[in-house]
């Protein structure tokens, strides 16, 4: 999934007609970080994949797909470009089903989170969407502003209003979890 994700970063940076330095003004992340994934030369994580995907106003599934991948409405297990992972926490995110075209429909994701893990995110990560959290195993804490979420198998979250949110592993044993995304 992450073949060609820094020409991708800079192609939509090009087609709005937008610098390093405006891309990062947007993003709050750094020109020479932006520079080096454009390159090929470093891997973003999550937390800076969900910041540059909201500045852009997509989803991260949509800044992820490769263009034919986006066209299809079958996605088969075990797809390697379905498949993401965070090279820092070592979150991996793998994406069930994408909306049917022009960003609608729903877009459903599977995230494994390692024992101890935490990924951050932004509000403008998801401003424009509409987010429940499932969680099918494990243990999840999910931080949304002040408030703490303490999550087990089987319960599902709706997101509130977009504010600086945490997913954080706070078990021995992974966290799988899905998450529902809808535009709004």
């Amino acid at each position: 999934m992450t073949e060609g994700l820094g020409q991708k970063i800079r192609a939509e940076r090009d087609r709005r007609g937008w610098s390093l330095t405006d891309l990062a003004e947007r993003s709050a992340v750094s020109r020479a970080m932006i520079n080096r994934i454009e390159r090929g030369e470093s891997s973003p994580t999550a937390t800076v994949l969900g910041r540059l995907s909201g500045a852009f106003g997509l989803t991260m599934s949509e800044l992820l797909a490769a263009p034919a991948q986006a066209a299809t409405r079958l996605s088969r297990a075990g797809d390697p470009a379905r498949l993401w992972q965070d090279p820092e926490t070592g979150y991996l995110r793998e994406r069930i089903a994408a909306p049917a075209g022009e960003g609608r429909g729903l877009d459903i994701v599977r995230v494994t989170l390692p024992p101890g893990a935490r990924v951050d995110f932004p509000p403008e990560a998801y401003s424009f969407l509409m987010q429940s959290v499932w969680v099918l195993s494990g243990r999840l804490l999910f931080e949304e502003g002040e408030t703490r979420w303490q999550l087990g198998p089987d319960d599902c979250l709706t997101l509130g209003a977009p504010q600086r949110c945490a997913f954080v592993n706070p078990g021995q044993e992974a966290c799988v979890y899905a998450v529902v995304i809808a535009r709004v």
